[in-house]
């Protein structure tokens, strides 16, 4: 895997779904299942679903692991992903569970009917100028006082690097915070992990403060 910004080519929504579209099996086998997932996220994402009063949206949901998880504690969720085999996966694998196909730019929720949007790496795809469009209809869909939690790649600068998959984007947490901020949201905590074997992990959790003007 290619780790470096100069090399990286910015990815349109088409590339994006187009890259896991050929990759949506390998994908899963790989990361697909709460196998993966680190024990602080773990503890991270179930504490805000905890918190969630009403539904709430598993916004950018690939395989779909996290949205059978959080079904499976209670919470009226559902996953939403750009992929189609991504959707596809899903549903085979959690049949209980509802998954549709959508874009992240113009989620199919009505303003103010959710409350909260998972955001799980799913933006790590936009680049810094198409990233608001993601953050201004999170903050539509969620009702005052709904809660949004991001995760991402965590880094010094906001820079692309070759992901495994199509070209991501590092951001340094308390930057990504601040367009969330800017979005309509108050930021509640940022987190940051690094480790060995892994790239630097940021998260943002944040709370929708007002109506949708």
């Amino acid at each position: 895997m290619t780790d470096g910004p100069r090399t990286a080519r910015p990815a349109s929504p088409v590339v994006v779904r187009t890259a896991y579209s050929g990759r949506a099996v390998e994908y899963a086998d790989l990361l697909g299942s709460m196998a993966s997932v680190h024990p602080s996220d773990l503890q991270l994402v179930t504490s805000w679903a905890d918190r969630i009063d009403g539904r709430a949206l598993d916004a950018g949901c690939g395989p779909g692991h996290w949205t059978a998880y959080l079904a499976s504690r209670g919470l009226d969720i559902r996953g939403v992903d750009l992929v189609p085999e991504c959707i596809a996966y899903a549903r085979t694998e959690h049949p209980e569970t509802r998954f549709d196909l959508g874009s992240l730019d113009a989620l199919d929720a009505e303003t103010g009917s959710v409350g909260g949007v998972l955001a799980w790496y799913s933006l790590i795809h936009h680049r810094p100028d198409t990233i608001d469009a993601s953050l201004a209809d999170f903050a539509r869909v969620l009702r005052p006082g709904g809660e949004l939690l991001i995760g991402c790649f965590e880094g010094p600068a906001v820079e692309a690097f070759d992901h495994a998959v199509v070209t991501a984007y590092r951001w340094p947490v308390m930057e990504l915070a601040e367009r969330v901020r800017r979005a309509g949201f108050e930021v509640v905590e940022t987190h940051t992990r690094t480790s060995l074997d892994q790239r630097p992990h940021g998260a943002v959790l944040a709370r929708r403060a007002d109506a949708v003007r």
